[in-house]
């Protein structure tokens, strides 16, 4: 937005700093005029009719009271532009900063000497803002990155397959729509986990009250024949849970979980167990001050290797591929699984925890806050 230009900061103090001296000297003139000179008489009452007078003083005082104005004044200039250059330094740094910021730099920081105060409290501030802004710009463009491979590689499956039938009429036409269908269906899959992705980064949903233990009912329900396919037993245990959110979200939440523990278990014989409760915190009295909502999903499999749980919430993170153990012909998903799960867990305002367990598998574990 365009602005009148006006008077800057620094001169706005200089101005301040000289006209409080100049209200403070004229103000000691005038006590010095109340005070002193209204006792000293009008006319000589000495014997020699040269004693002090009310004359002589003002006469005497006058000229040097307008000099010591007058220095006060440039003074107050002088010394008011240079301390308000001083003062204002920081400022100058961190505006400069912003302007950087501005036309699209973010690796600079400003890093402010000195002890605590204003200034420097806004400095760090806006470094640690600069620091969020940097991770999160190059998270969107590793995101933007992976997603337009991940969905070049589909269409140019496509394209592949339908060159094929074009230069061989004999192609078996029952095998090319199976094969155009299922990468279509993966292309389908990782446009709508793109697009909930960044429905939940955003967090523009309608907050309402979800029982996390009836979502998982629901999700165990819905995911049952894969692990009777896969030979896995699926329970679910705990009690309520209550919490606020997204019913829609939640469930892509834990649907995710579950089919996650599912795709990455034992060949057969394995275990998933979907687990809800609500963890309350009490006062000394013994009053409830609130609760966190958990929700823990556990599955056996082959050990998961400590440096791999960092990478696993990331976008289009396959690496717990080498411990997977999905069936014949199943594609290995998108890598968004755990992405959008941490997305949901973010915009619900709670905790995501990953930790390997001791023998295989993985344990994962969402705190969410009581409504």
């Amino acid at each position: 937005m365009r602005r009148r230009p006006g008077l800057s900061v620094r001169l706005k103090l200089t101005l301040s700093y000289a006209g409080f001296l100049a209200v403070a000297g004229a103000l000691l003139l005038a006590v010095v005029w109340v005070f002193i000179l209204r006792y000293v008489p009008d006319k000589d009452q000495g014997l020699l009719g040269i004693s002090p007078n009310r004359y002589l003083l003002v006469h005497t005082f006058a000229p040097a009271a307008a000099v010591a104005m007058a220095f006060l004044l440039v003074f107050g200039l002088v010394g008011g532009w240079l301390l308000a250059g001083r003062m204002l330094a920081p400022l100058t740094r961190i505006t400069d900063a912003a302007r950087l910021a501005g036309q699209g730099s973010l690796s600079h920081r400003i890093r402010l000497e000195g002890r605590q105060d204003e200034f420097r409290e806004l400095a760090d501030t806006f470094d640690t803002m600069l620091e969020e802004l940097e991770s999160h710009v190059a998270e969107q463009r590793r995101f933007a990155a992976n997603a337009s491979h991940e969905l070049r590689t589909p269409l140019a499956i496509t394209q592949a397959l339908l060159d094929v039938a074009r230069k061989d009429p004999t192609h078996d036409p029952a095998e090319l729509v199976a094969r155009l269908q299922a990468v279509n269906a993966r292309a389908i899959g990782l446009t709508e986990a793109l697009l909930l992705l960044s429905r939940s980064d955003r967090g523009t949903f309608t907050r309402e009250s979800v029982d996390l233990s009836l979502v998982a009912e629901e999700a165990a329900e819905t995911l049952l024949p894969v692990a009777e396919r896969r030979g896995i037993t699926l329970e679910v245990t705990g009690g309520p849970a209550l919490t606020s959110g997204s019913a829609e979200l939640l469930l892509r939440m834990v649907t995710n979980l579950v089919q996650n523990a599912l795709v990455h278990n034992l060949p057969s014989g394995g275990t998933v167990t979907v687990h809800t409760e609500t963890v309350v915190r009490t006062e000394t009295r013994g009053d409830t001050s609130g609760g966190t909502s958990v929700l823990r999903v556990e599955n056996t499999g082959r050990p998961v290797p400590p440096e791999l749980l960092p990478t696993l919430t990331e976008p289009f993170q396959r690496g717990a591929e080498r411990v997977r153990t999905g069936e014949p012909g199943e594609h290995p998903g998108v890598g968004l699984g755990l992405a959008i799960v941490h997305s949901v867990v973010r915009a619900h305002d709670g905790t995501l925890e990953l930790a390997a367990r001791p023998g295989g598998g993985l344990r994962v574990t969402v705190r969410l806050p009581t409504p």
